[in-house]
């Protein structure tokens, strides 16, 4: 195989065992680098192995059926691997603050749908820097949070 069709094995695998339907946390150790980034537009930007597993702890126990999947082929170059997506949940569980736009009460029964697009940087098998662009406007606007004009 080569180098980018390793690190598509790679984000593969991300996305379905971090983003999939079932989250399976341990992927966080066996592909993500001790100190990689997670950044997007809808929530506090994370660093690390342990605020990551955080994060998509809280995220998935207010969104229970929170799922992600990829909606075209991914295209890599070099240490990048590029991916579009589409997901989103039902927030039914507890209360969740960590949309920069402000935070939900528990259980609001508002469901949110969008699209993104990621860029993973993989090295040596490990992903260093997961930075995406969210239709959070879509997102915000369906859980209320903000206004549709």
């Amino acid at each position: 195989m080569t180098k980018q069709e390793d690190n598509k094995a790679v984000v593969v695998r991300w996305f379905t065992d971090f983003w999939g339907e079932s989250c399976d946390l341990s992927v966080v150790h066996d592909i993500a680098a001790p100190d990689m980034l997670l950044k997007y537009s809808l929530h506090e930007q994370r660093r690390g192995r342990d605020d990551i597993k955080a994060f998509m702890t809280d995220f998935r126990a207010a969104f229970p059926d929170l799922n992600f999947w990829a909606t075209a082929d991914l295209i890599a170059e070099g240490d990048y691997v590029v991916g579009q997506w589409e997901g989103g949940g039902t927030h039914t569980g507890p209360a969740f603050g960590d949309f920069l736009a402000g935070s939900l009460p528990a259980a609001t029964g508002r469901t949110m749908r969008f699209t993104g697009t990621t860029v993973l940087k993989v090295v040596d098998g490990r992903i260093v820097e997961e930075i995406g662009l969210d239709d959070g406007v879509t997102a915000l606007t369906q859980l209320g949070l903000i206004k549709a004009a």
